[in-house]
């Protein structure tokens, strides 16, 4: 029996998320536009990381950078219509998650 091959498009996707803190960044960028500090601060990840990741999210279209020019400079992150479309893909993996993964604490060692 033949195997069926996976599209491209589903396996690229996957790709995007399945990057370390990606949807962390995509999902914390829900809540509205937010400064680099607290996105960092929100969910723990290391500034050079999250430096990446928005680059990465900025190259790919799901994410806008907004330089506001004040006195110091404030930069902006905020999902693109493209970003806010993955909304309903994570709220699933959020209910999910809610029925069916326990916290780690409740995880025992076999």
């Amino acid at each position: 029996m033949k195997q069926p091959t996976i599209c491209p498009k589903f396996e690229k996707a996957i790709s995007l998320l399945s990057q370390r803190w990606t949807a962390l960044v995509i999902y914390q960028l829900l809540l509205g536009p937010q400064r680099f500090n607290e996105i960092q601060s929100s969910i723990g990840i290391s500034g050079k990381v999250l430096s990446d990741r928005l680059k990465d999210l900025e190259s790919q279209g799901l994410v806008n950078r907004k330089v506001i020019p004040d006195t110091p400079v404030i930069i902006e992150y905020s999902l693109t219509e493209k970003g806010l479309s993955m909304e309903p893909i994570l709220r699933a993996i959020e209910n999910w998650s809610q029925a069916w993964v326990k916290p780690d604490s409740e995880f025992s060692e076999d």
